[in-house]
């Protein structure tokens, strides 16, 4: 399986797998971090567990115009968001068995689990305004 880069000539391609029901788990980090260049195998490799759902790495200086507000505290920072919710954002260790096991929970979850856990507390209801790329991508594109 390999990752989407996010750039200009692929954003469409990522508009197109959020409007579906498939899973998407984008890694967003910056060319300078030298923890994200290091988390990027670890990255490939989680997309190899997770063959039935998409992998797109965000570049937050490349993709400044799509990232937007999105506030990236540290590096690697994931963002799990299956449609138009966002299940999770937020910093996470370099190790992939964590990433690996958060993923895996989210999957776990019902619609309706994924659906109130949105709107459960003021942090996630923010996390579906700030941080729903269907949204980012959709203002981007026109």
């Amino acid at each position: 399986m390999s990752i989407l880069t996010l750039q200009p000539n692929t954003r469409a391609q990522l508009a197109e797998w959020l409007s579906g029901d498939a899973w998407v788990i984008a890694c967003l980090c910056a060319a300078w971090c030298d923890t994200c260049r290091a988390y990027r195998n670890a990255f490939d490799e989680l997309a190899a567990r997770h063959p039935d759902k998409r992998f797109v790495w965000i570049d937050i200086e490349d993709e400044a115009d799509v990232v937007g507000d999105i506030d990236v505290e540290n590096f690697p920072t994931l963002l799990i968001q299956r449609s138009d919710t966002v299940a999770f954002f937020g910093t996470v260790l370099p190790d992939a068995k964590l990433a690996d096991r958060l993923i895996a929970a989210q999957a776990a979850k019902s619609d309706s689990e994924i659906r109130a856990e949105a709107v459960s507390s003021a942090e996630r209801q923010g996390w579906q305004q700030d941080c729903n790329l269907r949204v980012r991508l959709s203002e981007v594109l026109g």
